[in-house]
């Protein structure tokens, strides 16, 4: 088992390292050349800047049973047929009888914006989420 980061965008890397680190796991952090990432406790993955392309290295580095961590249902989807298992900044784990509804919430969101709607974005992250992620984590890892 390893963890890997979809570090573009993601409020919980230090988080997920140092639990990684506690747990004596394999971590990976996955960026574009824009967001540059070094953490000790982890190995960094730097992809040329372009649309998808850290989620699309580090879905082709999963393997069964490695923990990724990504706020990405897309990438998430990927991950999961490859045997992963997925899980988000706020704690929430994808599985493949979430993955479907939360696509299709994004598919719909996407249509009412290209048709000129507008949607309310997330809230502004709170401390309660950093501890919801670190519990959930710390659990996935513990069940492995």
């Amino acid at each position: 088992m390893r963890v890997l980061i979809d570090a573009d965008g993601c409020p919980v890397v230090d988080i997920a390292v140092e639990i990684s680190r506690k747990f004596n796991i394999e971590c990976h952090i996955f960026c574009d050349s824009s967001h540059m990432f070094k953490k000790n406790g982890a190995e960094t993955h730097i992809v040329p800047k372009g649309a998808d392309s850290a989620d699309f290295a580090l879905v082709n580095f999963a393997r069964r049973e490695d923990v990724v961590i990504t706020q990405d249902y897309g990438l998430a989807s990927m991950a999961l047929s490859r045997g992963a298992r997925c899980i988000n900044q706020d704690g929430l784990e994808y599985t493949a009888e979430n993955i479907d509804a939360l696509l299709l919430a994004r598919h719909t969101a996407k249509k009412i914006r290209n048709a000129g709607g507008r949607l309310k974005g997330p809230p502004k992250r709170e401390k309660k989420s950093d501890v919801a992620f670190e519990h959930a984590f710390e659990n996935i890892l513990k069940s492995c």
